[in-house]
């Protein structure tokens, strides 16, 4: 949409600098300097150019150069021609070409964010033309149009402006909106899975116990347990989860081992390919651990994702023997 905004302002800049460079090459009336008129019109019609092209397919703001350039021409343009005519003929219809023609190369300038310069040309033609014609004759002969071009361009601009801060604003927001309803999405379908899990897990042993009225078999009650470590597992560490993970946990409990999994975080910023190398390393580390106790915790650390801690009963907690540390980092060695 920009680029066919920038388009269709440049062709009616450069369509309007030609029908004026047109008007002032139409006189009716021999200049006494001919020569000062036609360099007047080629100044002008190089400015021009220059301030519409330069620049424009890199960035919109008109380089520091073509708006000097401008502001040169608005000083030499109204010059030229004023002298070029004598006093009688400079409020003729051909003579007064240059009000428009600088008002639009004012209008130029704000447009392609030289603000500064364009109200300074506009100035500058305000002041020429007064000199020349007197300020009744400047503002009846088309100095007032030139500064409403000019006034318009500027409101414009802030408008335009403003929409398109106001448009990438609504963008962001909607992108954002965006994310978390699909944030939404993915976490409503994870406790989907970990609900239909629970039941997978918890739904045979719960049904066995109504119906033996809780009278359980030796068997039972450990399958009963080790579901409930397993729905503890699923709660605390649903990152650390694999097949092999589970199914090692399991394997471990089965042994007698007290396994205790939390989940801090550890895993998370990791891609899915580590973060399955990860589980990979922990069900093996599992599947050897001989230890009464076993802690996988996965805690919020810099360089190391998951601590694997196994403790031999020898008396009092706080005397247990750690027979097993294995770190497993964030990134593979």
């Amino acid at each position: 949409m920009r680029r066919t905004v920038r388009s269709l302002t440049t062709a009616l800049a450069l369509g309007f600098a030609v029908y004026f460079a047109a008007r002032a090459i139409w006189w009716i009336v021999q200049p006494t300097a001919p020569w000062l008129m036609v360099a007047a019109i080629a100044l002008y019609l190089a400015a021009t150019l220059t301030a519409v092209l330069a620049g424009a397919s890199d960035s919109v703001r008109m380089p520091l150069v073509p708006a000097l350039l401008a502001l040169f021409t608005s000083i030499a343009v109204p010059i030229l021609v004023s002298v070029s005519l004598a006093p009688p003929v400079r409020s003729a219809p051909f003579a007064t070409w240059y009000i428009g023609a600088t008002g639009l190369l004012a209008v130029v300038c704000i447009v392609r964010r030289r603000p500064l310069f364009g109200w300074a040309t506009l100035t500058v033609l305000t002041i020429s033309a007064c000199f020349y014609m007197g300020v009744g004759r400047a503002f009846t002969l088309g100095l007032v149009g030139s500064i409403t071009w000019v006034v318009v361009a500027q409101l414009l601009v802030i408008f335009w402006h403003r929409a398109v801060r106001d448009t990438e604003r609504l963008a962001d927001i909607q992108r954002a909106v965006s994310a978390w309803h699909a944030t939404q999405l993915v976490r409503q379908r994870e406790r989907r899975v970990r609900a239909q899990r629970a039941l997978a897990i918890a739904g045979p042993v719960l049904t066995r116990t109504v119906a033996a009225n809780g009278a359980l078999t030796e068997h039972e009650k450990l399958e009963a347990r080790i579901s409930e470590g397993t729905l503890r597992d699923e709660l605390r560490g649903p990152s650390l989860m694999s097949d092999a993970v589970r199914q090692a946990i399991t394997d471990a409990r089965l042994r007698g081992t007290r396994v205790t999994v939390f989940d801090e975080g550890g895993l998370d910023g990791l891609d899915e390919s580590r973060l399955n190398e990860i589980r990979d390393e922990l069900a093996s580390v599992l599947a050897d651990a001989r230890s009464n106790r076993v802690i996988i915790r996965a805690g919020r650390d810099d360089v190391v994702a998951v601590t694997v801690v196994g403790r031999a009963a020898g008396g009092s907690h706080d005397d247990d023997a750690v027979d097993l540390w294995h770190e497993i980092r964030r990134v593979a060695e």
